[in-house]
């Protein structure tokens, strides 16, 4: 009998789970969440962008029912936007209320440093929430370094520390994702506090499988053939190789645009939906043109 306390029962099942939801993972993929579910550890999902590391946090959270918080890190982001902040214009209004009353200072203080005056944001309103919750700390690596440290006691104990409150515990362990494009290290602090997942690009048959997924109407030889154009363009050397998701956008393309198969004249008129620098595109289609007017589908 499975154990009521654990989401997934095994690695097998986590991977079934994702597949409804369509999800496509790999052992590896499927093993960190089921990991992350018995070890109650955090997940730090390392990758290039749009190979579908947000997507994980999203599908599970779906394939749990749990309520998906989302935290979206940029550079400058604070204690006030990540934790909590006072809702200072309702504190004035009860201040200005209660020493109207007669009131002292001491009875006014412990009135306004109340929960009824605090404003929760993501990272306090996943440990507060009393349901299941997958909380998602998406591209970790765009705040400094400093800020980092507004994570470190909630992904150690899953409590936040409020001077005038107090220590908040969870009373639930939410399911956390942490990810990050690289575009900067993270600190060995926090990742010493994750378990490890890196989402590459998928191989080839994995991508064509997600194109058949994802894309309603598509025949099965032109899946076959956007992943492995694809392919050979990513090992071009880009400022920014095609992510899954463009992928896919492409392959609707094709499909709007009633296209079969893909020729070169096919492939440089659309392009632009894989590349968004002018100079990968140029590369692309030298490439392309290397080809003498036709596309290899089996490098």
């Amino acid at each position: 009998m499975a154990d009521p306390s654990y989401r997934f029962e095994s690695v097998a099942a986590v991977r079934e789970s994702l597949r409804k939801v369509d999800y496509l993972s790999d052992e590896g993929i499927a093993g960190i969440v089921y990991l992350a579910d018995r070890l109650g550890k955090p997940v730090l999902v390392e990758g290039p962008a749009g190979t579908g590391k947000t997507q994980l946090a999203k599908s599970v959270a779906e394939i749990t029912g749990a309520r998906l918080i989302r935290l979206q890190c940029y550079e400058g982001l604070d204690e006030s936007k990540a934790l909590y902040e006072w809702n200072y214009k309702k504190q004035l209004l009860r201040i200005q209320a209660e020493r109207a009353d007669g009131s002292t200072w001491e009875q006014v203080e412990e009135d306004i440093f109340s929960e009824d005056f605090l404003l929760t944001r993501p990272l306090l309103e996943a440990i507060s929430a009393e349901e299941p919750v997958v909380l998602l700390i998406d591209e970790v690596d765009r705040v400094e370094v400093e800020t980092e440290a507004l994570l470190l006691e909630i992904l150690s104990d899953y409590q936040v520390s409020i001077p005038e409150l107090g220590t908040i515990t969870a009373r639930q362990v939410p399911l956390v994702f942490l990810t990050s494009n690289n575009t900067r290290e993270l600190s060995e602090a926090l990742k010493r506090r994750c378990l490890f997942l890196h989402v590459d690009y998928p191989e080839l048959d994995r991508e064509k499988e997600i194109v058949l997924t994802k894309v309603p109407d598509i025949k099965e030889s032109l899946a076959d053939q956007v992943a492995r154009i694809v392919r050979s363009i990513r090992q071009l050397e880009l400022k920014k190789s095609p992510s899954v998701s463009e992928t896919l956008d492409w392959a609707r393309t094709l499909v709007l645009l009633g296209i079969e198969s893909v020729d070169v004249e096919t492939a440089k008129s659309t392009i632009n939906i894989l590349l968004k620098y002018q100079t990968d595109i140029a590369k692309a289609v030298r490439e392309l043109e290397q080809d003498n007017g036709t596309i290899e589908t089996t490098k």
